[in-house]
């Protein structure tokens, strides 16, 4: 049975970043989803992630990391997704204000995040490693993460697909940094994207499984 949602679009202070929140009926945990690589909140993938966690109970939040400015800049010059520091704040500044709220503030944490959203939900959850309880990266970058990867404490997934090969290794290095409960999971047959029949919804499940294990309590 699908649980009732109730879903909101949103802005988070103080720069009025746009984000669309779901919240079902008593949910049992919420996912913030980071955006990379000029992507954004609308994005199918990310999108179906999200349908799939919500029928487990789960809150989603979609979030721009960029304004409408700055994704008009990023598109022709690819500068701000790659400045994962800023995208990393964006991210505390969402972690923070659902924290303040009463409809999430009592509901356990994790991130989700893409592409070069991937290294800013890490260094996001090592500046908040007392409220940040898992982190699922997918086709991400979690090496951009830098020096910031040996602070996480939150259990951290990484997703790859198999014939994604450079990016295979760059998470292996950075899993290498990690100190927390870790693991890399390879896709069979799946390109960055996910695009083959079956990848995305393979990559759903491994999300849907994790959040499920480290945010089944609804109480931080």
């Amino acid at each position: 049975m699908i649980p009732t949602m109730t879903e909101q679009a949103i802005q988070i202070p103080p720069g009025g970043l746009a984000g669309d929140l779901a919240i079902p009926e008593r949910a049992t945990g919420i996912v913030l989803f980071a955006h990379g690589s000029g992507s954004s909140r609308h994005s199918s993938r990310n999108r179906y992630v999200a349908g799939v966690l919500q029928q487990t109970g789960l809150a989603t939040l979609l979030l721009d990391l960029l304004t409408t400015a700055e994704e008009a800049v990023d598109i022709s010059t690819a500068h701000f997704r790659f400045d994962i520091d800023m995208l990393a704040g964006r991210v505390v500044e969402a972690t923070d204000w659902l924290a303040r709220d009463p409809r999430t503030g009592s509901l356990r944490l994790g991130y989700f995040g893409a592409s070069t959203g991937g290294a800013a939900a890490l260094v996001a959850a090592a500046e908040r490693p007392e409220v940040v309880r898992a982190v699922v990266s997918r086709g991400g970058r979690p090496d951009l993460a830098g020096s910031a990867l040996p602070h996480v404490a939150a259990p951290t997934l990484l997703i790859v697909g198999g014939r994604d090969e450079v990016v295979i290794e760059l998470n292996q290095l950075a899993l290498d940094e990690l100190h927390c409960e870790k693991h890399l999971q390879i896709v069979p047959g799946a390109t960055h994207l996910f695009e083959e029949r079956g990848a995305l919804e393979q990559v759903s499940l491994l999300a849907r499984d994790w959040f499920t294990q480290h945010l089944k309590s609804s109480r931080r």
